[in-house]
């Protein structure tokens, strides 16, 4: 097994520190470990340019029009069996680091999206993408955060792992942590993560080797949850945050997407939904590819769009209607 830890936190600070603490968990079971903190590398945000998904639609392959180190370091997550994110929380919810790299993720890198482009290419009679990016993979999360002000998290963390659609194992967060490392119980927790997470990568490894001999892969369902940490209102994805709907009943899981009601049983929350509906689930297959085939109608109609006169007229005068103001530094 192979895990990668990645850090978002200050150098040499307490995520470095705890993401270690679960390295040398894994280490001890007999892993290959991997450190990274991400302000060592050079991410740029996403600029909303389509290129990626665009590119899928076509048939041309994975594009991404930044020059930067996101094509890397996604190959040493899809390399790796295991991806552990130990990441700050500063105002509830993931860091800003953490949202540049899960929108870089976004569409380029969704599994739905990528078997529509293999299909394309082996249509076209070309070679298709390869088989390791259609590859399941063990996943967990931990924010860190200096008070308790940190309920935003999970859902933001987890949804990095919606567009590949790999398996979260754990996700969870620390408030009050500025003294994080002389807290035993938190960094017991750190290393249970490590364990859990080397354990869920063998036994994910195993599967993807049993699908892909069998079925010669690129993708298949695999509803298994791996799922180590505590349940969740969401029986489906372990969700926690819902967007209730005013005046109703009606919630849709702000992770899995799943429509349902929120009901009180045995004086708790429960999250109720269709049986018949979980194959519409945003982290399964079937749910992926769905969504996939939405986009790859939506972007070849946007693409004709764009020869409409009437919407060059609209573009023309709407982008008239007030200057841009220049920033400062760059002067433009």
């Amino acid at each position: 097994m192979k895990i990668l830890g990645v850090s978002l936190g200050t150098k040499n600070g307490n995520n470095d520190t705890m993401c270690c603490v679960a390295l040398e968990a894994a280490k001890e079971m007999g892993a290959e470990i991997e450190f990274m903190n991400a302000f060592d590398w050079n991410f740029e945000t996403c600029s909303g340019c389509v290129a990626c998904s665009r590119g899928l639609v076509m048939g041309k392959g994975m594009i991404c029009t930044r020059k930067d180190d996101y094509k890397a370091f996604y190959e040493k997550m899809v390399e790796a069996d295991g991806v552990l994110f130990v990441d700050p929380i500063f105002e509830s919810g993931a860091s800003g680091l953490y949202h540049i790299l899960c929108d870089r993720m976004g569409p380029g890198h969704d599994t739905g999206l990528l078997l529509g482009t293999h299909f394309q290419l082996l249509e076209q009679g070309k070679e298709g993408l390869d088989m390791k990016y259609f590859k399941q993979k063990a996943i967990s999360f931990v924010g860190i955060g200096g008070s308790d002000w940190a309920l935003r998290v999970e859902t933001d963390h987890a949804m990095l792992a919606m567009s590949p659609g790999w398996k979260v194992i754990d996700n969870d967060y620390f408030s009050w942590s500025k003294d994080v490392i002389m807290q035993d119980d938190k960094v017991e927790r750190m290393k249970e993560i490590g364990r859990n997470l080397v354990a869920a990568a063998k036994e994910i490894k195993e599967e993807n080797e049993k699908t892909l001999a069998e079925h010669k892969m690129p993708v298949l369902e695999n509803t298994k949850s791996y799922w180590k940490g505590t349940p969740g209102v969401c029986p489906h994805c372990q969700g926690n945050n819902f967007y209730i709907f005013p005046g109703t009943t009606k919630a849709v899981c702000e992770l899995c997407g799943l429509e349902g009601t929120i009901v009180v049983e045995d004086d708790a929350f429960k999250f109720k939904f269709d049986p018949a509906d979980e194959h519409k689930a945003h982290d399964t297959m079937s749910g992926k590819k769905l969504h996939g085939d939405d986009i790859f109608e939506n972007e070849s109609r946007l693409v004709n769009l764009f020869k409409d006169e009437e919407f060059k007229a609209r573009k023309k005068h709407y982008l008239s209607v007030c200057e841009k103001t220049p920033s400062p530094s760059k002067g433009n």
